[in-house]
């Protein structure tokens, strides 16, 4: 069985960019996780509680085939966070998929994971990327080899269908 691990912020993640992409890949048999910086309720911006198993910092590379961080204001909580920009690295150099959704691509990019890569993000989040030497293309989704980056809510769904493809 597939297994992939879903890094969210504690309060204020965008409410369909955990869902649909997370009822999506368990009705293609794929076992999801949920971590954050908390374990127990979290809470999405418009109205899901979600469920956090674990803490970020005790995500072991070695248990998933793939990290998805996703999108909403909350996640800039993961900006500057050395422990998440470390376990992104050890997914990528573990030969495993790394993806972000709507502003969350900015902490692909501030690890440097996304360097002279093509990347997209939601548009508040351009600059950033340009910043750190992303080639930002601003399509709704952008895959260049294992990594995946999607611009925002309206494409969860076909974000959560492109990481299907990679499994």
């Amino acid at each position: 069985m597939k297994k992939f691990v879903f890094v969210v912020a504690p309060k204020v993640f965008r409410d369909e960019e955990y869902i649909e992409p997370k009822i999506i890949l368990e009705q293609a048999g794929v076992e999801v996780t949920t971590a954050s910086t908390v374990v127990g309720e979290i809470y999405g911006k418009i109205k899901i509680k979600a469920n956090s198993q674990i803490l970020v910092k005790d995500i072991s590379v070695k248990n998933f085939d793939g990290i998805f961080f996703v999108g909403g204001g909350g996640a800039s909580v993961y900006f500057e966070d050395e422990v998440a920009h470390t376990i992104a690295k050890k997914f990528y150099n573990e030969g495993k998929i790394i993806s972000a959704i709507c502003i969350a691509p900015v902490i692909l990019a501030k690890s440097g994971l996304l360097k002279n890569k093509k990347a997209t993000v939601f548009p508040d989040g351009a600059d950033i990327l340009i910043q750190n030497g992303v080639n930002y293309t601003a399509k709704p989704i952008e895959v260049d080899g294992r990594i995946v980056t999607g611009n925002g809510p309206q494409v969860a769904k076909e974000f959560a269908n492109e990481l299907l493809k990679l499994l």
